[in-house]
């Protein structure tokens, strides 16, 4: 505190001591005023200038005449892009009444940089590294300046001749809405929200109610309907009272990337999907991806096979670098390559997104050529040696003096969306739409899209693509929305494709698609109904693929679902299974259970679970009458588990009980392992050779 008050008196007398005899009299302020100072000299202490903005703003307001409040609501600013003129007017205000406060040149010329007036920022700039005063941290930031000013010159006298415009306020609010992230098809758009509506409200460091704190992330959700935005959504069981972040969505619109910093890392990246109608519990990213450092955006590739992520972890060209991961064959993300130094600077490099088109790579750079903080690049990947073009910065008006970062473009090229808080918005920042929002050619993609019904009855099917000029190789394997039917594939251009449509016991029906002649957009709708099943009996035993996800954790709903009937388990002919991503929980359950049902261990348990938190609800379990003890099961992960049943020796034991807790209307009920008081997976039981087969 004695600092902060050295800091304000010392202050204070250097910005007005030559300019009059009195320094700050707060004497006869109010006493609401007085609290807002203190509050203020501590944010501007800490460098929090965003938070202390709106205070010194107020403060200013009502005491125009003090040059302190003047220089301190000019300095935070700077830091707001619909306040860069009110920053350079005050600004030069006081350097023209005192020009040895601290710094005051390289603000100025941030502040003309910020205006694009790029020679008088170039002058400051000589003062402010002439001069011996201005601190050695300043002076290598002016010298960076420099740099984005003679870039600003050049992209700001050629101006692209893109088109930006305001989403309105049916997505945008007085608030800040920021991150978009869209389905190829642009039926559904996600980002991060941060206002009123925000979870918990206004809330301190920790997050308890405090009108004096700052409200935190939230992902919202607002789908697209005969080409018109609907009213946003929070995503419920995305959103805690913490910090949650969209940062990625795949073309399908089922997965959807999440930044969490829990605390006990630096942030990193999770998932949810929707396949079964509503989000789920994101769950952190297994494999290499996450690590001890910074990890906080993506994209994934159309096929679903390569990550592309920021992070700051060692080794790297220099603070944030663009790195891929590659998808294992246990499910895991491993092989993690930076891409080089053809993308990547010494300066911070972030928010990759690749489009549906599997070539073409937009992300935000401070370096290369840009002319102000994060500019947006496009580059080109070459699958023949997999090196990306020389980046192309996409120019004056799309990028600015100051950040512009998180940018995603349509499949068909269209449109592309980015946040901005630049002067004449809905509110603190919001999202814009960027016409034409490419540089050079327009990205190709075909996307195939369609339901898959069985018997008119929307369903969750399997989709197998195989490229048919490359001798049948896989080009990847996906699913349609459990509860739509919907699905959405985007095939790259140059190719011919198998597509396998399979459900149960149906015959499988197949779409040939060519796209060796595609130039640009272009779409077909192929929608699939099952409704006769074609007897097997002359065929040999069917091979089923059974395909793997991750544990969901469900949140408890208030109310009970109704109860669904749940079919007889019979027993199959054998078969040979290969595990692949993205199956149902309760087919990769009942496969294990068939394999390795009556198999024990010590310290191996198995329980039924039916719900989760991680922070205390209510939960109502009435209709499990009979089922068993209802018991809370705290992990070290911090999440709290609600099981029945009590534990289970045996998978078989557990799984048979699962179904039971099924019926009686806990359909979201599974299976979970635990192994010496630690929640693993099924198929880790395999790779510890705990699961042998007989």
């Amino acid at each position: 505190m004695l600092q902060k008050l050295f800091f304000f008196f010392i202050l204070a007398g250097i910005v007005s001591g030559t300019l009059s005899s009195q320094t700050t009299n707060t004497k006869k302020w109010r006493k609401s005023e007085n609290d807002s100072m203190q509050s203020a000299l501590m944010m501007l202490d800490d460098g929090n200038y965003l938070l202390a903005l709106p205070f010194y703003e107020n403060l200013y307001t009502n005491h125009p005449k003090e040059e302190f409040l003047k220089y301190c609501y000019g300095k935070c600013a700077l830091y707001r892009s619909d306040k860069h003129e009110i920053a350079l007017q005050l600004l030069s205000e006081i350097y023209q009444k005192n020009k040895k406060v601290d710094d005051i040149e390289y603000d100025l010329a941030r502040a003309n940089h910020l205006n694009y007036k790029f020679d008088e920022a170039l002058g400051f700039i000589e003062k402010a590294i002439a001069n011996r005063r201005v601190s050695p941290e300043s002076k290598k930031k002016a010298v960076q300046l420099k740099e984005y000013c003679l870039n600003g010159k050049e992209l700001y006298a050629k101006p692209t001749g893109a088109k930006i415009e305001n989403m309105g306020s049916v997505i945008n609010s007085p608030y800040e809405e920021y991150v978009p992230v869209i389905s190829a098809d642009e039926s559904i758009m996600i980002y991060t929200y941060r206002g009123i509506e925000s979870t918990g409200g206004l809330q301190n460091e920790f997050l308890m109610p405090d009108k004096f704190g700052r409200f935190y992330e939230d992902v919202f959700q607002s789908v697209r309907i005969d080409g018109e935005w609907k009213k946003p959504m929070p995503v419920t069981n995305v959103n805690t009272n913490t910090h949650d972040g969209a940062i990625a969505l795949s073309v399908d619109g089922f997965y959807l990337f999440v930044y969490r910093d829990s605390g006990d890392d630096h942030g990193d990246i999770y998932l949810s999907n929707s396949l079964n109608g509503e989000w789920t519990v994101p769950e952190k990213l297994k494999g290499e991806v996450n690590s001890y450092s910074w990890e906080g955006s993506c994209s994934l590739t159309s096929d679903g096979k390569f990550l592309y992520f920021s992070s700051e972890r060692g080794g790297g060209f220099g603070g944030k670098d663009i790195y891929r991961a590659t998808l294992m064959p246990d499910s895991t993300w491993g092989n993690v390559i930076n891409l080089g130094d053809s993308i990547n600077t010494a300066l911070d490099e972030d928010a990759p997104f690749i489009h549906p088109d599997g070539v073409t790579l937009f992300y935000s750079s401070q370096g290369k050529n840009s002319m102000g903080g994060y500019d947006i690049f496009q580059s080109r990947l070459n699958w023949r040696d997999s090196t990306f073009s020389k980046p192309e910065n996409l120019g004056y008006p799309i990028n600015t003096t100051d950040d512009d970062i998180y940018y995603v473009l349509s499949a068909n090229g269209d449109r592309g969306y980015y946040a901005s808080g630049k002067a004449g918005g809905q509110g603190l920042k919001d999202i814009y739409t960027v016409y034409p929002g490419y540089v050079g050619k327009k990205p190709s993609t075909f996307l195939v899209k369609g339901k898959i019904t069985e018997k008119a009855i929307p369903v969750g099917g399997s989709i197998t693509v195989e490229i048919v000029d490359q001798n049948n190789k896989k080009y990847g394997d996906f699913v349609s929305n459990a509860s739509s039917g919907n699905y959405l594939i985007s095939l790259p251009v140059g190719g011919q494709f198998k597509v396998t449509y399979k459900l149960k016991d149906y015959a499988a029906k197949t779409l040939d698609v060519n796209t060796l002649n595609v130039v640009g957009y272009e779409e077909k709708v192929f929608d699939v109904s099952f409704d006769t099943v074609i007897p097997l009996a002359s065929e040999e035993p069917k091979k089923d693929t059974v395909i793997v996800t991750a544990e969901p954790v469900v949140v408890a709903n208030e109310k009970a679902p109704e109860p669904v009937k749940v079919p007889e388990v019979k027993k199959e002919p054998a078969r040979k299974v290969v595990l692949k991503p993205n199956s149902s929980l309760q087919e990769k359950t009942k496969y294990f259970s068939e394999l390795y049902g009556d198999i024990t261990a010590e310290d191996l348990v198995f329980r039924v679970q039916i719900a989760a938190y991680k922070f205390p609800k209510n939960y109502t379990y009435a209709h499990l009458k009979g089922l068993g003890d209802v018991e809370n099961l705290l992990l070290d992960d911090g999440i709290t588990r609600i099981t029945i049943g009590g534990n289970f020796n045996s998978l078989g034991a557990a799984y048979s009980h699962n179904l039971k807790v099924i019926k009686a209307g806990q359909k979201d009920a599974f299976v979970t392992v635990l192994y010496k008081g630690k929640r693993i997976y099924l198929e880790d039981l395999e790779k510890m050779g705990i699961f042998v087969k007989k």
